[in-house]
């Protein structure tokens, strides 16, 4: 069975954000407000994401979260992964069809990138925003 949640979703579209952000910190609380995600449920992916190495908190006034490293560099797979462990174990264990269909997913979510999510998101509601 291959499992990946929601948590893995909202995480990905919280870092597609941060991407466009760029460089400036971005509280939880706007994240959570753009995104119609549950401040709470945000905060407690974002402390396993940070524990991971993927976002960087920074505290103060003009505090929040960046990502850990360039948006080009963090993968769907790398937050799925974080969050839902290891996409399809048991898959693997099953070998034929299974095995080949989690080795299909496992190579789209480990060759895009969060900057590409956020590429395509800029690109679906026609903004054309994109920072980096």
């Amino acid at each position: 069975m291959i499992s990946i949640t929601s948590k893995s979703r909202y995480a990905v579209v919280a870092l597609a954000e941060l991407a466009r952000a760029g460089e400036r910190p971005v509280p939880i609380k706007e994240l959570a407000e753009r995104r119609d995600i549950p401040e709470q449920f945000l905060e407690q992916l974002f402390s396993n994401l940070r524990r991971n190495g993927l976002l960087t908190s920074h505290r103060g006034m003009r505090g929040g979260y960046t990502l850990a490293r360039p948006a080009e560099e963090i993968t769907v797979l790398d937050v799925v992964q974080v969050l839902d462990g290891k996409v399809g174990d048991e898959a693997d264990e099953a070998g034929g069809i299974w095995a080949e269909g989690v080795a299909a997913l496992r190579k789209v979510f480990g060759q895009t990138t969060i900057a590409e999510v956020a590429r395509r998101e800029a690109e679906e509601s026609g903004s054309g925003m994109y920072f980096i």
